[in-house]
């Protein structure tokens, strides 16, 4: 049996910019991988270990060993005191036990079967951080802050994220029963998913009233950063010219890799702090400066964000908040500002350890504070008032009214064009939210252009 791990049994480490990482990938998949890995710092100082307490540990592993009511692996047992002693630190830092650590790295390639959605623990329950784009949990009616106390019959409380997780995942087509509690419901909620193989698409873009174009980030991933260059080209061209404005939708973004973050924020400013890292060790300070060059070429931005919100994309919003770049609307976000270093094991496991903060160019810590909004969106539930013809006259309804006299302004009710705007309309309606940082858009692009 061996004592302990040395820096030689360490095979690689690579930064994680996510929330609930193990439950991301287990549950959803979320692809969270720094693109480039991160060589391990040499250990300089000589560890002083607590004699004392080594001894009490020892005897307890004895005493559990033979006086167990049921025989008990070795092995399982020094697993569950490693698991215990990373749990304890923070609801980011786990063991991944190796089955763990190969489903993992098989679920960065993208493709997997579950729920989908990005999670973690709070009180001995799974909480959901949030649920993501076009999945089985969001079209299930799943939200940011859902506590799940059960799954399927089995109660959560006592049992780790590793081990809830495990329960969510299986065959896609199979069902599962989750018992939500959710703030503001008077009683637990009972919602059937049907699991599904996962595929995230990280960016969504289109095209928004009065040249005001939308693009939506679900997650980041390696490539969100080009795809969004990418996606702003194809609303120019889509326009027939630059954009008056930008909505970036980055509700219920559960976070990704952190480059992905740099250069997206990047993308927006011309110079200036994007976020920057302290820990203990040297490997974790890190600052990332913007490159010059703004795609949108100072044209304003509204930048919503609510309680989904976390980690990368708290970094994008934080970013644009401190160098007034963009305005922040919605709700404050999730708070997540740690970095997790995955650090595996020369016996194919591996453990997943917090070894710094994010902070804004500002030097503001995100970490269990989150991204204030610089104007406030409450959730709020909206219908349309349909209109009452007989109190409610234009000219149009006047009989022997007069024509417009420019017909080649109208437009066929049954052509694309129209149909696209009536989508946007109903789109618009739907989501308050969107509705009201298109608003917001709107009158910062008018504002510009009298200031000039």
């Amino acid at each position: 049996m061996e004592s302990g791990v040395s820096t030689s049994g360490i095979k690689k480490v690579m930064l994680i910019g996510t929330g609930a990482v193990l439950g991301a990938l287990i549950a959803v998949g979320t692809t969270v991988w720094a693109d480039k890995e991160v060589a391990v710092e040499p250990k300089t100082d000589q560890i002083t270990l607590p004699l004392q307490e080594l001894r009490a540990f020892v005897e307890v592993f004895e005493r559990v060993s033979h006086d167990y009511v049921d025989e008990i692996d070795d092995k399982k047992l020094l697993e569950g005191a490693i698991s215990g002693m990373l749990s304890n630190l923070d609801p980011h830092s786990a063991y991944l036990p190796p089955s763990d650590f190969k489903e993992m790295e098989e679920h960065t390639r993208g493709e997997f079967g579950g729920l989908g959605m990005e999670v973690g623990m709070e009180d001995g329950f799974v909480k959901v951080i949030s649920p993501i784009d076009d999945t089985p949990a969001q079209q299930a009616g799943v939200k940011a802050g859902d506590l799940i106390i059960k799954l399927g019959k089995e109660p959560v409380k006592g049992k780790t994220l590793s081990e809830a997780v495990k329960i969510m995942r299986g065959k896609p087509g199979t069902k599962l029963n989750l018992t939500i509690v959710r703030k503001g419901a008077d009683a637990p909620l009972e919602i059937e998913i049907t699991r599904a193989v996962i595929k995230v698409k990280s960016l969504k873009q289109r095209l928004l009233k009065d040249h005001v174009g939308y693009a939506r980030i679900s997650q980041f991933q390696v490539r969100t950063g080009p795809d969004l260059v990418k996606a702003i080209a194809k609303l120019e061209k889509e326009n027939g010219g630059p954009l008056e404005g930008l909505v970036l939708d980055l509700r219920n973004n559960p976070g990704g890799v952190l480059n992905a973050a740099v250069q997206v924020s990047d993308a927006f400013l011309d110079d200036g702090l994007i976020v920057y890292t302290e820990g203990r060790i040297k490997n974790s300070k890190m600052r990332f400066e913007a490159e010059k060059g703004d795609i949108m070429n100072g044209k304003p931005i509204v930048v919503l964000i609510n309680e989904g919100s976390a980690s990368a994309s708290e970094i994008v919003a934080g970013a644009l908040q401190d160098q007034k770049r963009a305005l922040i609307a919605g709700r404050t976000s999730f708070g997540k500002g740690s970095v997790q270093t995955l650090l595996q094991l020369n016996n194919g496991a591996a453990i997943k350890v917090t070894t710094a903060r994010y902070y804004t160019p500002s030097g503001r810590s995100i970490q269990a504070e989150g991204i204030k909004p610089d104007l406030d969106i409450d959730l709020v539930k909206v219908e349309k008032v349909e209109k009452d013809n007989v109190t409610n006259i234009k000219e149009s309804d006047l009989a022997g009214h007069l024509e417009n006299g420019d017909a080649d302004s109208k437009t066929n009710p049954e052509s694309k064009d129209s149909k696209k705007a009536a989508e946007l309309d109903k789109l618009l309606d739907k989501d308050y939210e969107l509705n009201e940082a298109l608003r917001m858009v709107k009158a910062m692009a008018l504002a510009q252009k009298m200031a000039k």
